[in-house]
């Protein structure tokens, strides 16, 4: 979770009223919203080109905030289409606009959409997740670059877990082993699995730790060939406190032990 997101306000003259009241530091002081552009004339000849044009200064910021109502539509639509692809997620602050249009947007690039009266702590929620799913798709092969956040793979309940390619068993065999990045793609997804299901927030997120805690513990353990100790210290967990991992997971450190592989031979 970051502990501040900067959002620049691209802002057309039909909008600078709406938008000036978000400017300023919000949600705690997570959230730090200013101006990167406003008085934009839609009516001008180059309107349509300075969102592309303002790439380098808009890398700047985690994203990209445009306010965008019936008057600024079509400006916003080959605004997208002259910019694409920008760097910095487009993230459309809307008023009044119906599902089509909302679509047509996401067509052209947008990455997601918040509706007004603004709401702070949802709109830094929605960042947050779109950046997420931006170091999703890095990890993943064969993400689509355009996929809107809603779209988070997998959708079907019983579909596997994918990380950086691979299947979720095959992530939690090898879980020591996997950089926070993959380890974020694993989260993600299992988040998008339990939205699809309609499961509440305390048990999807619960599911994602007991999946977790499981994985490492037998991870650590099998690094170490069933020694409490030493995985426990590998893994920076009080000896109790891993001793209570196992037992809530009923998982038998002596399995891990090479005594265990000989009693398993022919003869022995």
């Amino acid at each position: 979770m970051r502990e501040r997101l900067d959002c620049a306000v691209f802002s057309t003259s039909c909008n600078d009223e709406w938008a000036q009241g978000w400017l300023g530091v919000h949600a705690g002081g997570r959230l730090h919203i200013r101006i990167a552009a406003s008085g934009i004339d839609i009516h001008h000849p180059n309107a349509n080109a300075l969102l592309g044009q303002s790439e380098m200064l808009l890398r700047r910021f985690d994203v990209c905030l445009v306010p965008v109502g019936a008057q600024n539509l079509s400006w916003l639509r080959t605004s997208l289409q002259a910019a694409y692809p920008l760097q910095t997620p487009v993230l459309a602050l809307v008023r009044d606009l119906k599902a089509a249009a909302l679509d047509d947007l996401y067509n052209l690039g947008l990455a997601d959409f918040v509706k007004g009266p603004l709401c702070p702590e949802e709109l830094r929620v929605r960042i947050e997740r779109l950046l997420t799913m931006r170091r999703y798709r890095a990890a993943v092969p064969g993400m689509q670059a355009g996929q809107g956040v809603s779209e988070c793979p997998p959708a079907r309940p019983d579909a596997p877990i994918p990380a950086a390619g691979c299947t979720e068993e095959e992530l939690c065999s090898t879980i020591l082993e996997r950089t926070g990045l993959e380890l974020d793609a694993f989260a993600v997804a299992s988040a998008s699995r339990s939205t699809s299901s309609r499961e509440s927030f305390r048990v999807a997120k619960n599911k994602v730790i007991e999946r977790f805690e499981r994985a490492y513990i037998n991870a650590a353990l099998g690094r170490h060939s069933g020694n409490i100790a030493m995985a426990a210290r590998a893994a920076q967990k009080h000896r109790r406190a891993f001793w209570a991992l196992m037992r809530k997971y009923q998982i038998d450190a002596a399995s891990y032990r090479p005594e265990a592989a000989t009693k398993v031979l022919p003869g022995g």
